[in-house]
């Protein structure tokens, strides 16, 4: 086997999309098991983009028979170090493969003081992240229609985001999580609707993808409550979304999405190193 760094390039996306697709499976695919064009699409961009800003961080692992089997995104953020994707297909499950690149990604975070991951619920995975460190926190997830009529109105003004907003985005990502998104919001911008507040009780912002809630930070739980409540009101009428990753210390976050009628699951884990589950915060699976 051998680890080689991810390439910006169109092959490179295309076989860390091929693994992705292997490893984990999943039902948002069009019929014969593929993924809408969009999708693909977004997720080589967003591969090819890491391959630009952490080089160093990004691995992928190839047998000599079977091509690419295994692939690690890792990225930092000033002293946050972080874990976007490990995957690996099943045949090549259980034979190292994972460890081995796991290992390969934490190397690049050495020096840095935290640590973040979203995990699944793959009880091999969250036992590798327990081994490397990280302390697991159960997350859990809300899905499902929403329903405006069950939600009161924000509380305060809520407004669209612009690359303008990106020195607030930063400010609030320190105190919440301990370090600064800095040039991803670049990225989370072309693909997602930005809300922001900003206010004398203090700012936030809101990343949404869809129906998806991408990230959100806040520097309080009342504001954290406005920028979600506008995030879901803003779905279409009959639009699905989905709140990823809660952990327990997210209530105000349940509080919404259940009075918007979304039904509660759980969700993997949020897998910490060196800090406590930051909040109010919804780490996003991608930019964390």
């Amino acid at each position: 086997m051998l680890l080689r760094p991810v390439r910006d390039t169109a092959e490179d996306a295309e076989a860390v999309q091929a693994v992705t697709a292997a490893s984990f499976g999943d039902s948002r695919t069009l019929p014969g098991g593929q993924w809408p064009p969009d999708r693909v699409a977004r997720f080589r961009g967003r591969v090819r983009y890491f391959a630009r800003t952490d080089p160093d961080g990004c691995w992928i692992a190839e047998d000599e028979a079977a091509g690419p089997v295994g692939v690690a995104l890792a990225l930092k953020r000033e002293f946050l170090w972080g874990l976007s994707l490990l995957a690996v297909v099943p045949a090549a499950q259980g034979k190292g493969v994972g460890k081995a690149l796991l290992a390969r990604a934490m190397g690049y975070g050495r020096g840095c003081l935290r640590g973040l991951l979203c995990g699944t619920r793959h009880p091999v995975a969250a036992r590798a992240y327990r081994r490397a460190g990280f302390t697991l926190h159960p997350a859990m997830r809300l899905g499902g229609v929403v329903d405006p009529a069950r939600l009161e109105p924000p509380d305060g003004a809520v407004h669209e985001g612009t690359p303008r907003h990106r020195d607030l985005m930063d400010s609030v990502d320190r105190r919440t999580r301990g370090g600064a998104h800095g040039c991803d919001h670049e990225q989370l911008l072309g693909d997602c609707r930005l809300f922001v507040v900003d206010d004398l009780a203090g700012s936030g912002y809101c990343y949404i993808d869809g129906g998806r809630i991408e990230l959100l930070a806040a520097t309080s739980r009342r504001l954290a409550t406005r920028l979600l409540t506008a995030a879901l009101l803003s779905v279409p009428p009959g639009g699905t979304a989905c709140v990823p990753h809660l952990t327990g210390d997210q209530q105000w976050a349940l509080d919404v999405g259940l009075a918007a009628g979304l039904e509660l699951g759980n969700s993997g884990y949020v897998c910490l190193r060196g800090m406590r589950p930051p909040t109010p915060y919804i780490p996003s699976d991608t930019f964390l």
